[in-house]
This record gives structure tokens, C-alpha cells and sequence, in this order.
């Protein structure tokens, strides 16, 4: 048998484990010592504050810990079968009852260890009827103190229960643990300004806590080391990119952004000029800028952009800016002309709609020079189309794009800044593990005058006279969106359920001009459907989808969300927000099934601010499902929560910024270079890749 002396060996040399044990620990991914030391409980029962059996009083709710010492099933003279055992600690015995659970007669043994958790009901003498009950040890284990003790539960599988996988890692853990304490890779004084423990007290608090406090800090060390890892990645791309790839340091000329500033109908938000100081500042700089732009709906993006791109133009450089549709660079192209209208900047408009002739005279002026700001969509890195000296890429919601397309867009100007615009509010904590990599600014105030949107929630019951209301809003001249949603993943299902719906919404309204988009539709058609109904051709338009974010119909002033509690509370803002863009009083109706939404649904009733619903929709749903975060890129973390670690995140990424700043290639932290090389591999090797 060969020898392992580290932590790398396989987890079949552990004491107790073996080859049969050693493909069962595999399901759980378990291969080595390592990953059965970092196996993270995925909870923990508190046996510390258990109540003595002998103490027990009727009425009361409480947590015991006992033996069983006999069990069987009751039958009633109702037919119900009652499963019972008698449980004994080592003051008393007491009778637990569990009506209508035969079934437990099979999973609870003579001898087994049980917490048991619920009331005191005296029926014939006392008895307890546990809510919940876990099993900490069978009559064949050794088990901890009766009492006074936190077991840690830890996912299993089948053949292997999370009893056996406690026993089997306590057996081990203080090997381990040696091990461990000699390759802590955060060094001492990193550990004491973050205020976390040293590696080994940390999982052996993870594993064996005296409390559920030493648990959390436990986890909280070895979440801030996942956490400082990858800033420290982000950080050294950040350096990287800067070094292999220098900007350009535009001066600040002013003569075009000080007459367009003149031109202006309002007055510039203070976030906006806070937005625009931090953009003037690296473009003056000779390091490339690499920055995202947070803005809520209607906070100001588009203007700030074009400050940005006009710093570019009057230093003899163009703009480009890129976004995901057809539909959306047109409206933005208009937007820009308009905007600029009286200044000597030429905008040109370049998408896949362009006819052979209108592409080739288009793609000469980009190459020329012609052309100071370019719109265009997916086609602006197209084969074919060359700029004459490209300074600045806007990125509108880059998370719309490809990898592939993500990469052709940071070799469209070698030494371009970059900004990258969201109008999808996102939680700091998740832009900063999303976007590590880039400088964040945010708009966090909108201009003055806009209308608040007046949102309702409405049971299912009132949807006959929701619907009423949608009449009467079309017939004062106005449109209004209906949008549900599906969740058949076939899409034959999802079609005829579409058009199912969009023939009865018909029926209800015989006498309006009715339009449907679904999920299934080609994108041209699509397209087609949108600009009639932003030409007003259509009235209402029915979706099943999410409607494209920055689709801007000022006319469109009711929004009705069917099945709302199936969405999001940030999928329900961005739908929100596309209505109250125009001058007319606008309305949000959430049409909802069931009381169990309802609370969530009031909080995204109360407030049309779209970070505090964000932040609200992390601590309700979870990063993962937050605006399809898993597709978006968000890294997997075993111990940090994105909802809760915010404060130990910020920690990470000012010590991981500071450090990379000092020794960008990490040649006076041999602990943090070998940790990477080792046990972060993967992901820097990610990170190298883009």
C-alpha cells in the first residue's frame, strides 16, 4: 500500500474508509483528504440548550436529547396507526408520539440517539410529540455527551448516512487538522486586519464547535478566504490588463463637451456628475479604463455615456456603442442624433438590417473617419469592419453577449477604454464577485420630474376588471403590455399555451389592435412585432417573455404582470419599467395566486428603487437564481454567502487590491503564489483565459 503523508492523498487511506466507502465518499466529490476535511456541514443540531426529560411540564416547547428504549405502533379505534417510542436521558423517561407515522417504525431503531424537537401534551401522563426529530447516533456508534454538544450535519448519499460521515471525519479530523496548520495560505497579518482565524481553528470549529458561534466563525475564515482569492485574481487581471494593454490619456479639450453640456434641456443629476468626474479621471489617465456603469431605469446612462464618448471624439479619437438588438441600437441612434443635434459630431448607425450597398458606404465611414460615434449591434465586431482610431466601447448590458463576442469586443480597439452600462440593478456584493475585475460606478439618483409608476396588487379573482381597466386605458389613446409567464421547457408547449392565451385575451377585447411576442419567435419577427407597436399600430401587446430592456414607448402607460409571484422581484422592476416614460400617469398591476407571495410582492409594491428591490431579491431568493446569475458567470463558493458576506467581501478586495498594487506578481507572498498555483488553479486558469 502506497504512503500519502498530505492532505492530497486519497480519501481511501483515511481510517475508516476503505475502497467500498471510497466510491460512495466519490458521489459526494470526496476524493482526497483534503476535500473530507473541507466536506462543509450543511447544517447543525444545537444540543446544548436540550430540556432534562425530568423538567418536562405540559404546555411546553422545547429541544430534548434520549435514548429510545422500546417502540412500536398503536392502532386507533379510527383506524389511525400511531407510531410511539419511549425515550430516556439520564433523568427520566417519557412517551413520544407521532399520530399517523407508521412508517418511522422502520427508521428508528431500539438504541438510537434522538433529538427531538416540540410540545409537552399530557394524555394519559406526559407525553412529547415531536415537529421534527434527527437521529445523532445509532445503538452501534459511539455518540458525544447526551447534552451540551452541536452536531454537525453533513450532506450524504446513498450507503453512507450523514451519522456515518460525522463519525468518519471526527475519527480523522485532529490528522488532519496537523496537516492543515502547516499550509494556511492568508498570511498572519492579512488574518488579524480581516479579523478571521488561522486555517486549522477554523475547521476544527467548523467540525467540532463548542457553540454555533464558534460554527460561524468557522465559516466565516474560510469564506473570506474564498472571497479574498478571487479579488486577488480580479485584481492581478485588473493589474494585467493595464500593464499588456495601455490606454490612451485623453485631454480634457472641452470643445465639445463643454457646448453639449450648454445644449442640454436639464440639469445633470448630482450622481451624474459624480459618475462623470470618476470616467473623466481614468480617461485622463494613461491606463486603460475598464469600468461598469450601474443605473437604475430612467437614471441618466445614455447621457453619461455620451460625455464619455465625446471626451474621446475631440481628442481625435471615435466611440463605439454596442448593444444586444436591432430594435434597441435604432432607438439609440435616434436618441444620440438627437442629443447632438447642432454639433459637428457624425453618428452613424451599423446593424445586420443594411443592405450590401448602405454596409459598404457605412463600414468606409467608420474606416475613414467619417464617423465620430458608431450605434450598432453584434455587427460592430463583424468580420470586415475596421475603425479608423477607436478610443472608447460602450457596452450596453454586456451580459446579453456571448463569450465569444466578449472578447471580440476587447479586441475591437487595442488601447480603447471600455465602459460596460446595466440598467439591471445588482446588489454590490454580486456586482463586485461578477465584475471583481472592473471599476463600479453607480447612478443611484434619477432626474427630477419623473412619475412615479402607480403599482397594484390584485388576486386572480379581479382579473376580469384589471382587464376593464385596460380597455379603458386604450380607449383614452393609450397601450398597454400583458405579459405572463411559462414554465413548459418544450417549446411546442410553449407556444400553443401562448397563443392559447393571446386567443382569449382576443376574445376579451375584440375592438383593440393586439399583438403577441413569445419566447419562440425569430428575432426578425419579433423586432417587427416591437416597432409597431413603439409606431403605436398595435394597442396591447401580449408577451411571455421578459420585454427588452430599454424598449422606450412613451405611450405605453399599463403594465399587467399575470402570475406575478412567479417572477423575480427584479424580473417585476424591469418590467415595471417599461411603462412611465412619457408624460400621462402610468400603472403596474401585479395579478397574483395564493397568499404565500404576498409579503414579497408588498415590498416590491412599496418602492420603485431598484437596488433596494435587488438587495431585497438577493436575501429572498439567493444569488443563484438572482437575473439567472449562474449563466451569467457568478463563481460557486462553498462557504461565503453573497446575501450575508458583504462587509467580509469588501475586506477581501481592499487587502487583495492593496497587495497586487505593492507585488503585482505576488514574488514577496510565496504562501499566495503557491495557493493559486495549487488549490486555485482552475479558477485562475480562467482568469488567464478572460
Amino acid at each position: 500500500m502506497p504512503t500519502y503523508t498530505d492532505l492530497d492523498r486519497p480519501a481511501q487511506f483515511l481510517k475508516g474508509v476503505g475502497p467500498k466507502r471510497a466510491d460512495l465518499l466519490a458521489r459526494l466529490g470526496l476524493l482526497t483528504a483534503r476535500d473530507v476535511l473541507y466536506h462543509v456541514p450543511h447544517r447543525y443540531e444545537d444540543a446544548s440548550t436540550v430540556t432534562r426529560i425530568q423538567a418536562l411540564e405540559p404546555g411546553m416547547d422545547c429541544t430534548i436529547v434520549g435514548r429510545v428504549v422500546s417502540k412500536g405502533v398503536l392502532p386507533t379505534r379510527r383506524g389511525l396507526r400511531i407510531f410511539q417510542a419511549v425515550v430516556r436521558d439520564s433523568s427520566a423517561l417519557i412517551e413520544c408520539s407521532w399520530p399517523g407515522q407508521p412508517f418511522l417504525d422502520r427508521t428508528i431503531a431500539r438504541g438510537d440517539l434522538l433529538l427531538l424537537r416540540g410540545t409537552v401534551r399530557f394524555y394519559h401522563g406526559r407525553q412529547f410529540q415531536p415537529r421534527e426529530y434527527t437521529v445523532l447516533a445509532r445503538e452501534s456508534e459511539e455518540a458525544a455527551e447526551e447534552s451540551g454538544t452541536i452536531f454537525p450535519v453533513y450532506p450524504a448519499t446513498e450507503g453512507l448516512t450523514h451519522r456515518q460521515v460525522r463519525t468518519l471525519i471526527a475519527e480523522n479530523l485532529d490528522d488532519l487538522l496537523r496537516q492543515a496548520r502547516d499550509e494556511d495560505p492568508l498570511p498572519k497579518e492579512i488574518r488579524e486586519r480581516a479579523g478571521v482565524a488561522p486555517l486549522a481553528q477554523a475547521l476544527e470549529w467548523m467540525h467540532r464547535p463548542g457553540s454555533l458561534a464558534e460554527a460561524e466563525q468557522g465559516r466565516r475564515r474560510l469564506a473570506f478566504e474564498e472571497l479574498f482569492f478571487l479579488q486577488l485574481l480580479y485584481a492581478q487581471a485588473h493589474h494585467r490588463a493595464a500593464v499588456e494593454r495601455p490606454g490612451i490619456a485623453f485631454a480634457r479639450r472641452d470643445t465639445l463637451i463643454r457646448p453639449f453640456h450648454r445644449s442640454l434641456p436639464f440639469a445633470l443629476t448630482g450622481a451624474q456628475k459624480r459618475v462623470l468626474k470618476e470616467i473623466g479621471d481614468d480617461m485622463a489617465s494613461p491606463r486603460r479604463m475598464n469600468r461598469l456603469l450601474q443605473g437604475d431605469v430612467g437614471s441618466g446612462k445614455t447621457v453619461v455615456a455620451l460625455f464619455a464618448m465625446l471626451r474621446a471624439v475631440e481628442n481625435g479619437h471615435q466611440g463605439a456603442l454596442m448593444v444586444p438588438t436591432e430594435i434597441l441600437a435604432e432607438q439609440h441612434a435616434r436618441t444620440v442624433q438627437k442629443l447632438l443635434l447642432g454639433l459637428p459630431v457624425g453618428v452613424t448607425l451599423l446593424t445586420g438590417r443594411l443592405s450590401t450597398k448602405q454596409w459598404k458606404e457605412v463600414s468606409y465611414r467608420i474606416a475613414s473617419g467619417d464617423a465620430d460615434i458608431v450605434v450598432g449591434t453584434h455587427a460592430l465586431i463583424q468580420e470586415g469592419v475596421q475603425f479608423h482610431r477607436l478610443g472608447l466601447v460602450v457596452v450596453d448590458e454586456q451580459h446579453r453577449f456571448g463569450v465569444k463576442q466578449r472578447l471580440a469586443i476587447q479586441e475591437m480597439g487595442v488601447n480603447a477604454d471600455t465602459l460596460v452600462m446595466s440598467a439591471t440593478p445588482i446588489p454590490r456584493s454580486l456586482a463586485l464577485t461578477l465584475y471583481g475585475d472592473l471599476d463600479i460606478s453607480v447612478l443611484d439618483e434619477r432626474p427630477p420630474g419623473r412619475r412615479p409608476v402607480k403599482t397594484a396588487l390584485r388576486t386572480e379573482s379581479s382579473r376580469p376588471k384589471v382587464l376593464k381597466f385596460v380597455h379603458e386605458q386604450v380607449r383614452k389613446g393609450r397601450q398597454a403590455y400583458i405579459v405572463y409567464p411559462l414554465v413548459e421547457e418544450s417549446e411546442k408547449v410553449e407556444l400553443k399555451a401562448a397563443t392559447a392565451e393571446f386567443e382569449q385575451l382576443g376574445a376579451v377585447f375584440p375592438d383593440l389592435r393586439m399583438a403577441l411576442v413569445h419566447g419562440q419567435m425569430p428575432g426578425e419577427e419579433k423586432d417587427r412585432v416591437m416597432r409597431a407597436f413603439a409606431a403605436g399600430e398595435v394597442d396591447v401587446l401580449v408577451s411571455t417573455t421578459v420585454i427588452e430592456v430599454g424598449i422606450d414607448v412613451p405611450n405605453a402607460t399599463v403594465m399587467v404582470i399575470e402570475h406575478a409571484e412567479r417572477f423575480g422581484l427584479s424580473q417585476l422592476h424591469q418590467l415595471r419599467g417599461r411603462v412611465g416614460r412619457g408624460a400621462e400617469e402610468s400603472f403596474c398591476v401585479l395579478l397574483y395566486g395564493g397568499q404565500g407571495s404576498l409579503e414579497r410582492l408588498k415590498v416590491f409594491a412599496s418602492t420603485e428603487d431598484g437596488f433596494a428591490i435587488a438587495e431585497a431579491d438577493l436575501r429572498l431568493r439567493g444569488a443563484g437564481d438572482l437575473f439567472g446569475a449562474r449563466q451569467s458567470g457568478l463563481p460557486a463558493f462553498r462557504f461565503a454567502n453573497l446575501e450575508t458576506d458583504l462587509n467580509l467581501l469588501s475586506v477581501a478586495r481592499g487587502e487583495a487590491r492593496a497587495i497586487v498594487e505593492r507585488d503585482p506578481e505576488l514574488a514577496n507572498h510565496p504562501q499566495l503564489r503557491e495557493a493559486i498555483a495549487t488549490r486555485y488553479e482552475e479558477r485562475a486558469r480562467l482568469f488567464r483565459v478572460g
